[in-house]
């Protein structure tokens, strides 16, 4: 079945576009609303019609420009802040002398906040400081005197813009970190599954290979020498593995993107876990089981019969053909339990640690890798000379939960 590839965004600047975009028009509306109650005190009003029409046309026209990053280009930058200190400049041409030095607002008002915040959210901090810079500058040739509200004005612009700036760099650091971070699990889980896999039939044949070659001498004992070389390297191999680099979207607004790749299951019902258990019986293996059906999702049922086949691999290999083993299933209203229970000779003391180090990962990955993506857990008692218990515990409700979304 074709795998199919799942892409999750991480972006925390779409929502600073559209809330720039409406705090433009509603800056808009409060200069023009502004102005039309104070018409009556203006020298010139029809310059500040003239402009308020501009301001108005533009400011509608230019909506799609800061719906995100890469449509707020830097020359609609350049024209939306020339705007801006146009209408600062065409105050002193509008409106009184005695009202501007009285503190009256200029022509934009505070819709000038907005250019800047363009400036901030694009580019980060440098680019706001600089917008902020240029409009305190033409705040201060309108008003003539650096005057006390005047300065106020300009600083609270210049460290609000500046300030998120620097969050929004900071933001996207976070995103990019977080990608790496999502997409390192995403293929370290793809790697054990790999793993698993891997255990269960490669290098199961390979170490067979070797063990038959070395009984049977000759050119097969070079057979099994050659086996054994690429068992090791398969190992090592799996334990590595690589992990890819992560990608970033070409639409900074768009955030860090993550690409996973999943192969989706054959089958997401569920199914009885006792038909997938049924095979394993055998003249040595004995399989109790409750006499209703034991249903779970059929990746969960899979993956935990999977692991049964797992450890009745490791009876056979370490416990001998001759040793018996049992299988106990139990259906718990909560969770299901199976029990695997063998009568051979047991693991010694740090047998399990030494085998996980040598890149050996039948319990590390084909068992307790198993549980733990079902949200299980495998318990595994030992004695020296009393045979190895292995118990599988999966939760239902879990379970069943991630089969309904599968499906979906």
């Amino acid at each position: 079945m074709a795998r199919r590839e799942r892409v999750i965004r991480m972006s925390v600047e779409l929502p600073l576009w559209r809330a720039l975009a409406g705090y433009r028009v509603l800056t808009m509306l409060y200069a023009v609303g502004f102005f039309a109650t104070a018409y009556d005190g203006f020298a010139r009003p029809w310059v500040a019609v003239g402009y308020y029409c501009v301001l108005f046309v533009w400011t509608v026209a230019t909506l799609p420009k800061v719906a995100s990053a890469a449509s707020c280009t830097k020359r609609f930058l350049a024209a939306d802040l020339t705007i801006a200190l146009t209408g600062i400049l065409l105050t002193t041409v509008a409106d009184t002398h005695e009202r501007i030095q009285s503190g009256g607002p200029t022509l934009p008002s505070i819709w000038t906040a907005g250019s800047v915040l363009a400036f901030a959210i694009k580019g980060g901090w440098r680019w706001a400081a600089f917008a902020s810079t240029t409009v305190a500058v033409a705040n201060l040739v309108e008003r003539g005197t650096p005057a006390r509200d005047t300065i106020h004005n300009v600083i609270l612009v210049w460290v609000a813009s500046i300030a998120i700036g620097y969050v929004v760099e900071v933001a996207r650091a976070s995103e990019r970190t977080l990608a790496r971070a999502l997409e390192i699990e995403a293929a370290t889980r793809e790697r054990e599954r790999l793993a698993r896999d891997i255990h269960d039939g490669v290098l199961q044949v390979l170490a067979m290979v070797q063990r038959r070659g070395a009984v049977l001498g000759g050119e097969a004992a070079e057979l099994g020498r050659m086996a054994g070389e690429q068992e090791v390297a398969l190992r090592t191999l799996v334990a590595g593995g690589l992990v890819p680099v992560s990608r970033v979207s070409q639409d900074a607004a768009e955030g860090a993107v993550v690409r996973v790749v999943e192969e989706p299951a054959e089958q997401t019902g569920p199914v009885d876990l006792r038909s997938l258990l049924a095979p394993f019986a055998a003249a040595r293996v004995n399989l109790a089981e409750p006499g209703a059906p034991v249903m779970l999702p059929a990746p969960a049922a899979k993956e935990l019969a999977a692991a049964v086949g797992a450890a009745l691999d490791n009876v056979r290999r370490h416990a001998g053909e001759d040793a018996r083993a049992w299988i106990l299933v139990e259906d718990e209203p909560d969770e299901v339990i199976i029990t695997v229970r063998d009568d051979g000779p047991g693991i010694p003391e740090g047998r399990l640690a030494q085998a996980e180090g040598e890149g050996r990962l039948g319990v590390a990955q084909s068992i307790r890798g198993r549980l733990r993506d079902l949200g299980g857990s495998a318990e595994l008692i030992s004695t020296p000379g009393q045979g190895t218990e292995v118990e599988l515990t999966v939760p239902k409700e879990k379970n069943v939960r991630r089969g309904k979304a599968e499906q979906r």
